[in-house]
């Protein structure tokens, strides 16, 4: 009797032991202001790019976990779903929190080509030189460079892609970030966003998925996904033309289910054959804020046919707006998504405004 009382004690404080680990990750979950460095050491390969079409070679993950990765303890970190959409961060603007768009401050044309010779001949990033000033796009005077953008003599350089990663905020009157402004209500503070529906009822379907309103406030100094019908060709199925579907996700809030250890091969044999592999990739959220990445590209795999991951879970509208959608045309989808309030679909797939 005392050493089935010693075990399951043993059991219980296991038990504990790792989902107090899982909370404190998810009390620091990372934002997404750089580059995430992949979970594997890479490799340049000599043939045309699988994800960007003019891109006449590909980088691939080696089966050589990066150092960097297990120094941050990556194989007990915290893997959540990598969504293929549109990077957004939640910061204050003129005194309030405000939706921001990325804009990373990328090289002009002449610049770029001496860069790809250089990549070309050295198989490598490493050692290509950068002139701020002359090699660099112009950006908007609201632009702001991302965190932990190094810095030399007070101005942001380049990383070793030639990128500098940043944002500019979203306004309402510009068209290139129209689709942004249509999941947030600034006047207002309120924001369109998907995420697990928060269960009461242990009966209650564990995928579950809801967009509901959320303030801006809460979602202070976050890093979100804006995914839809008019964002990176919609892999997701949502809306369509004439009727869009847009909603924002914050990073590290879908947990993989069932995922593999991190290695080259659990992870290629999750991603080709599970059925919640069927996603774009992995982010990694470490206890010390490190993140990590694994993309379908790097072990050459390509986006999986039919459906995804995402459009397994059923989705709950909880959204209960009384704005006024005439006002302002981007208020629209608050009021489409208000109109069908209370109402479950399959998946964001089936999501419809129409009448």
């Amino acid at each position: 009797m005392g050493d089935e009382s010693d075990e399951s004690r043993q059991t219980l404080t296991t038990a504990v032991n790792e989902f107090e680990s899982q909370r404190l990750i998810m009390q620091r979950l990372g934002t997404v202001q750089q580059k995430l460095p992949c979970v594997f050491m890479t490799e340049v390969q000599d043939v045309p790019s699988g994800k960007h079409e003019a891109q006449p070679f590909r980088v691939v993950a080696t089966e050589h976990l990066n150092p960097s990765a297990l120094d941050s303890h990556i194989h007990s970190a915290l893997a959540t779903e990598k969504l293929d959409g549109t990077c957004c961060y939640v910061s204050a603007y003129k005194g309030q929190p405000h939706l921001w768009a990325r804009l990373d401050r990328k090289p002009n044309k002449q610049a770029y080509k001496r860069f790809r010779r250089f990549q070309s001949s050295q198989k490598s990033c490493t050692g290509f030189t950068w002139n701020p000033q002359e090699d660099l796009k112009a950006v908007p005077d609201d632009w702001v460079a991302a965190q932990r953008v190094q810095h030399l003599d007070g101005h942001p350089i380049p990383d070793e892609h030639g990128h500098i990663p940043g944002w500019v905020p979203v306004e309402k009157t510009n068209k290139q970030y129209c689709w942004h402004s249509s999941v947030v209500d600034h006047e207002t503070g309120l924001a369109l966003l998907l995420r697990p529906l928060r269960h009461d009822d242990e009966d209650e379907d564990e995928d579950m998925l809801e967009i509901t309103c959320v303030p801006l406030s809460q979602l202070q100094e976050q890093t979100l996904e804006l995914i839809g019908t008019n964002i990176n060709g919609n892999p997701y199925g949502m809306g369509s033309k004439k009727h869009p579907v847009h909603c924002l996700v914050a990073h590290g809030t879908l947990p993989i289910r069932d995922a593999p250890p991190v290695s080259h091969l659990h992870l290629l044999t999750w991603l080709r054959e599970s059925d919640h592999g069927k996603v774009e990739g992995i982010v990694w959220h470490c206890s010390d804020g490190a993140l990590f990445k694994l993309h379908r590209h790097h072990l050459n795999l390509t986006w999986p046919n039919g459906k995804t991951s995402l459009n397994t879970r059923p989705v709950v509208i909880h959204v209960d707006w009384h704005g006024d959608p005439l006002e302002d045309s981007c208020r629209s989808a608050f009021s489409a998504f208000s109109n069908l309030n209370g109402q479950t679909f399959r998946c964001v797939e089936d999501i419809t405004f129409e009448n």
